[in-house]
């Protein structure tokens, strides 16, 4: 249950980090208006709210595979929002990243 938990976090925070950027992205480069902007700063500080939920307590651990997280979902928000089509060396990459994640937050850990 504390995996799942976990899983469910990562995913939460990529939706707000990467669904904040891309509005962001969408007032400067998509010239969409300023409230893009405003509602991308605030899911990114929401984003950093998640983080916390996590429950393992080292923020390094947390961020580091969080990092895995961001390139997969990135490329998929990209397919999804903007149509982005990933070659088999962007999907490659991503299941490398998530393997990471795996390995970084949810490795059998001794006492020690």
């Amino acid at each position: 249950m504390v995996t799942l938990r976990s899983i469910v976090l990562f995913v939460l925070a990529a939706l707000f980090e990467i669904g904040g950027a891309w509005l962001v992205w969408q007032c400067v480069r998509e010239h969409r208006g300023w409230v893009w902007a405003g509602t991308g700063v605030i899911a990114l500080g929401l984003y950093g709210f998640i983080a916390t939920f996590q429950p393992d307590a080292h923020f390094g651990r947390i961020l580091a595979a969080y990092g895995g997280v961001f390139v997969a979902g990135s490329l998929l928000w990209g397919v999804v929002a903007d149509g982005y089509r990933p070659d088999r060396f962007d999907i490659i990459g991503a299941v490398i990243c998530l393997v990471g994640v795996a390995v970084i937050m949810y490795a059998p850990r001794g006492a020690g």
